[in-house]
Parts: structure tokens; C-alpha cells; sequence
């Protein structure tokens, strides 16, 4: 709704790269690359993460191109976090800690 409220816009362009955000926002709040786990309510928690962070860049006066740089490096954490190879390095460190 709030980018398509801009007059001035190429219609072409409007919503780009929105799709971004809303993944972003659903693995942010909990949900699963692989596929499996949703949450609705800590999906909001994620967008709202989202825009705060949209928001804190831009008012940082950093350019707006910083958020794609931003986005991409919290999409490769993301990744990294729920890869198999991690959660099984974790899980090792873990009970080599209990034992």
C-alpha cells in the first residue's frame, strides 16, 4: 500500500524488491528455509524488525542502497544459522560441553 501511494513512481518499478522484505521478514521471525515452521505473529515481530532497520539506515544518512547491502548480509547469517553443517557443530559443541 505505501509504495503504490507514490505518484511520481515508474509503475514499472513500484513494490521492487519488496519481495526481499517480506522473506526477510518471515526467517527473521522463526520461519524456516527449508520449510516446515511458520509463525504469524513473530513474522510481524520480523517486519517491524525490518522497517526499523530500513528506517535506522535511512536516517542514519547512509545511502539507501546500504539496506540491500544490509538485507543480504543478514540473509547470509541467516543461512549460515540454519545450515546443517552449523546446528550439527553446535549440537557437537554442546555435548561435548556436558560431558
Amino acid at each position: 500500500i505505501v509504495a503504490a501511494d507514490i505518484r511520481g513512481a515508474d509503475a514499472n518499478n513500484a513494490g521492487l524488491w519488496l519481495e526481499l522484505d517480506a522473506i526477510l521478514a518471515v526467517v527473521i521471525g522463526g520461519g524456516s528455509l527449508m520449510g516446515g515452521r511458520f509463525n504469524l505473529l513473530l513474522s510481524v515481530v520480523g517486519a517491524l524488525i525490518i522497517q526499523g532497520m530500513n528506517t535506522g539506515i535511512l536516517l542514519s544518512g547512509f545511502p539507501p542502497e546500504m539496506n540491500q547491502v544490509v538485507k543480504a548480509v543478514v540473509v547470509l547469517c541467516v543461512l549460515i544459522v540454519q545450515s546443517q553443517r552449523f546446528i550439527s557443530l553446535i549440537k557437537g559443541v554442546r555435548s561435548h560441553d556436558k560431558t
